[in-house]
């Protein structure tokens, strides 16, 4: 499409969840070390990369979306090649071919490491590879793949593991991403060690199932050994959990948790239901007086921890009945950060057959009524930190007049949970500050610095 050294430029859409997000990175990355160019408008790119996620229909419908728009820069603009990868053509890849032909080339998740050659050979003249190059989900990076962070400076995601073996009754992320694999303990403190050395001070260790991770290696090496390990590393500031599974949270799990001044006392535990009969037949390991258990030894332990966790309503089956018990125990667990998510009855999963179906807008108005509960929630306990000192990490500038910085505290993961808008003068973003908390908001909190940035 382009003689070699001509036009070598590329732009990356990333959708979906951060684990994705490192996949795109990884690609950025490579092309890079391959001598490709970056840009962050689109139309100034020759090759854009669409990297999407099909998890349930929203995610699939902002994909097509995003890959069509992308197309109208092949007729508008510089773009020669599109390319869409990730799980969607993982997964309808011959659908996705027929129906959208502007696409060049699509790629499933095993293609992120050969995504220079793929983008190499499509520069040729003559072009006469396939259009479609999906294989087993069989990637798993490693320390030596080269990231373009496509996060702040300060803040990165790293994978410890990829794919997941859980087999909840309406996922379909084992088939696309294949079973749980676990990397190295050495391989993912080498990575971390890299990632500070660039500046990263808040690591935030992702994977489809955090708390999986080790059970497939020689020595069956554990999360809290592999987090006690990077607290170690003298350059984090921070280390942050996300997408934890409660069947699998041990003992030496919540000890670690709020036995390091690094290790955030924050931990995303997606509980799904609560309801007995919904969660054997979601194939949730565990039922509804383990889930209480766990929260009150998690609050016994760590008192102070930050609990966060996501619903799913309107499940086959979730009666009125059941509904309301899933409401009370929102209104009574008092989670500090909580999502809901209606159910998306999707092909090739188990769920997809149940009976009970459940009108979408009957879907729709129970996960109203939970996050309105959750709001109140979350205004209440938001409040209570008032008067608070709370190390802060300045994220940049707010655009207020009265609190011209943001920032989240150890308590806030980025994008998913509120912010903190910080009054004070000179701060630079990755830099962590002490703040005084004078104001709640639901979701937010307001606060003045108290000392210098360290």
């Amino acid at each position: 499409m382009t003689r070699d050294g001509e036009g070598k430029t590329f732009h990356v859409v990333s959708l979906g969840c951060p684990k994705n997000l490192v996949d795109s990175e990884v690609m950025a990355g490579l092309l890079m070390r391959r001598g490709y160019r970056p840009t962050a408008d689109p139309r100034d790119a020759r090759t854009i990369i669409v990297n999407t996620c099909a998890f349930i229909l929203p995610a699939k419908e902002e994909a097509i979306e995003a890959i069509l728009a992308a197309a109208t820069y092949k007729k508008t603009a510089s773009c020669r090649c599109l390319i869409v990868a990730g799980c969607l053509p993982q997964r309808h890849s011959i659908e996705l071919a027929r129906a959208i032909p502007e696409v060049d080339l699509f790629l499933g998740v095993a293609e992120v490491p050969h995504i220079a050659e793929r983008v190499a050979a499509m520069d040729a003249p003559q072009y006469d590879g396939p259009r479609v190059r999906v294989g087993p989900p069989d990637f798993l990076m490693d320390a030596a793949h080269p990231r373009r962070l496509m996060t702040p400076p300060h803040t990165a995601y790293l994978k410890i593991a990829e794919g997941c073996g859980n087999r909840c009754s309406y996922c379909i992320i084992p088939s696309l991403r294949g079973p749980a694999r676990s990397r190295a303990p050495e391989d993912i403190v080498a990575e971390a060690r890299k990632l500070a050395r660039r500046g990263v001070r808040e690591l935030i260790l992702i994977a489809q199932d955090t708390t999986a991770y080790g059970r497939d290696l020689p020595g069956r090496p554990s999360l809290a050994q592999l987090l006690r390990e990077l607290a170690g590393l003298e350059e984090l500031a921070w280390i942050r959990l996300l997408y934890s599974h409660p069947a699998k949270i041990t003992p030496e799990l919540i000890r670690t948790l709020s036995g390091d001044a690094k290790i955030c006392p924050y931990l995303d535990m997606p509980i799904q239901h609560i309801d007995d009969e919904i969660l054997a037949a979601m194939n949730r390991k565990g039922d509804g007086q383990r889930i209480r258990a766990l929260l009150e030894t998690l609050r016994g332990e760590a008192p102070d921890i930050a609990l966060r966790t996501s619903l799913i309503v309107g499940f086959p089956g979730e009666t009125k009945k059941k509904f309301e018990m899933l409401l009370d125990f929102v209104q009574t667990a008092r989670f500090d950060h909580l999502g809901v998510f209606p159910f998306h009855r999707e092909e090739g999963t188990a769920a997809a057959a149940l009976p009970a179906r459940i009108p979408a807008a009957e879907k729709e108005r129970r996960r109203e009524l939970i996050m309105a509960a959750q709001a109140e929630i979350s205004a209440e306990l938001l409040s209570r930190r008032r008067h608070a000192v709370e190390a802060t990490l300045i994220e940049g500038k707010s655009g207020r007049t009265d609190y011209p910085f943001v920032g989240r505290t150890r308590r806030q993961a980025p994008e998913i949970d509120g912010v903190t808008f910080v009054r004070g003068k000179g701060l630079r973003p990755g830099r962590i500050v002490s703040v005084r908390i004078t104001a709640a908001a639901v979701y937010d909190l307001f606060g003045e610095v108290v000392d210098n940035p360290s």
